[in-house]
C-alpha cells in the first residue's frame, strides 16, 4: 500500500502578513498595490516608449520635398551673403571715398578702374600668362618643401637623435626671411628659375616641418603602447599609427606653406625676371600704374584662395574620422 503524501498545511495571507517583519507589506500585498498603481498611474518607461513610437511616426512621415528644398536654398543663400558680405563692404566703402575726393587715385584708384585693369589685361592674355608663369613656379617650390618637410619631420619625430642633431641648426636658420636669401640663391643658381623655386621652397619648407614635428608628437601614447605590445612592424606602426594621427597638424602645415609659397613669389621673381606676377607687379610700380599693382595684389590672393580650399577639400576627405568644434 502506498503511503498517502503528507498533508499540507495551508497558509493563510494574513500570517505571511505577521510573519514578514522588515517590510510594511507582504510580498503579495505589495504586489497587488504595484498592479493597481501601474493600471492607474503608467510608469515613465512606458510614456518613453510611446515617446519613441510617436518620434518614429513623425519621422517616417514623407517629408514636404518642396519646403525643404525652399529652406535649402534660402539656407544657402544666407550662407553666401554672409560670405561675400565684408567684401563688398570693403568695396563700397573704398569707391565712397574716392567719389567724395578723399582717395588720391595715384595712391589708390577706385575699385571701377581696377576692375577695367582686370579686363584689359585678362583681354589681352597678358594676365592669364603670368599667372600660369608664377603659378608653375609656385607648385614647383611647394612639392619640394612638402617632400621634404614631410620626410624630415617625420624623421624627427620618431627619433630623438635626429632631433637633437638637427634642432639647432632648424632653430638658426628658420627665422630668416626668403628675401635674405636672394644674393646667396643669385650666387648659387643664377638667375635662372632654379634661385626662383628655391626662394619659394625656403618659404613654405619651415611651416610643413615644424606642423609635421608637432604632429607626429601628438601620437596618442596608448596607440604607442598597445602597437609596442602586439609587436607591431615599425613600417606598419608610421603609416596605420603615426601618419593617420598627425595628418591634422600635416594638413594645416601644407595649408600655410602654400600661403607662403605665393607671398614669396614676388621677392622670388625679383630675381632678373621677365614674366609671372611678382614682375607684373614691380613693373607696374616703375610705371606707376597703381591698378595694375592692385591687380596682381588681388590675383595673388585669388590664386591662395584657391589653392587653400583645394588643400582644405582633400583634408576633409582624409581626416573623415576627426570631429571638432566649427563654431557656433
Amino acid at each position: 500500500m502506498r503511503p498517502w503524501p503528507a498533508k499540507r498545511r495551508s497558509i493563510r495571507p494574513s500570517s505571511i502578513s505577521t510573519a514578514w517583519p522588515f517590510t510594511e507589506k507582504a510580498p503579495h500585498e505589495a504586489d497587488e498595490d504595484r498592479d493597481s498603481n501601474r493600471r492607474r498611474h503608467p510608469d515613465d518607461g512606458s510614456q518613453l516608449s510611446g515617446d519613441i513610437a510617436l518620434t518614429r511616426t513623425i519621422a517616417a512621415a514623407p517629408p514636404d520635398s518642396g519646403a525643404g528644398r525652399r529652406t535649402a536654398l534660402l539656407s544657402g543663400l544666407g550662407r553666401t551673403a554672409l560670405y561675400v558680405a565684408l567684401p563688398l563692404a570693403v568695396i563700397a566703402l573704398w569707391q565712397g571715398l574716392f567719389e567724395l575726393g578723399l582717395i588720391r587715385p595715384i595712391l589708390l584708384p577706385p575699385p571701377t578702374r581696377v576692375a577695367q585693369a582686370f579686363w584689359t589685361l585678362g583681354l589681352s592674355g597678358e594676365l592669364p600668362r603670368h599667372v600660369a608663369i608664377s603659378l608653375l613656379r609656385v607648385l614647383e617650390g611647394f612639392a619640394i618643401a612638402a617632400l621634404a618637410g614631410l620626410l624630415l619631420g617625420l624623421a624627427i619625430g620618431l627619433s630623438k637623435k635626429v632631433d637633437r642633431a638637427c634642432d639647432l641648426l632648424i632653430q638658426l636658420v628658420k627665422p630668416i626671411p626668403p628675401i635674405a636669401w636672394i644674393p646667396l640663391a643669385i650666387l648659387w643658381f643664377g638667375i635662372g628659375e632654379a634661385a626662383k623655386v628655391y626662394i619659394i621652397f625656403l618659404g613654405a619648407f619651415f611651416p610643413i616641418l615644424v606642423n609635421t614635428v608637432d604632429g607626429i608628437r601628438q601620437t596618442d601614447q596608448r596607440f604607442v603602447e598597445l602597437a609596442r605590445i602586439l609587436e607591431v612592424p615599425r613600417r606598419r606602426f608610421i603609416l596605420k599609427v603615426v601618419l593617420p594621427g598627425a595628418l591634422p597638424a600635416i594638413m594645416t602645415g601644407l595649408r600655410v606653406g602654400v600661403m607662403v609659397a605665393w607671398m614669396c613669389v614676388v621677392a622670388s621673381e625679383l630675381i632678373a625676371a621677365s614674366s609671372g606676377v611678382g614682375y607684373l607687379i614691380m613693373d607696374a610700380r616703375q610705371l606707376s600704374q597703381t591698378d595694375v599693382v592692385l591687380v596682381g595684389m588681388i590675383t595673388i590672393g585669388a590664386m591662395g584662395k584657391l589653392l587653400d580650399s583645394l588643400l582644405k577639400r582633400l583634408e576633409r576627405r582624409l581626416i573623415t574620422w576627426k570631429t571638432s568644434f566649427g563654431g557656433q
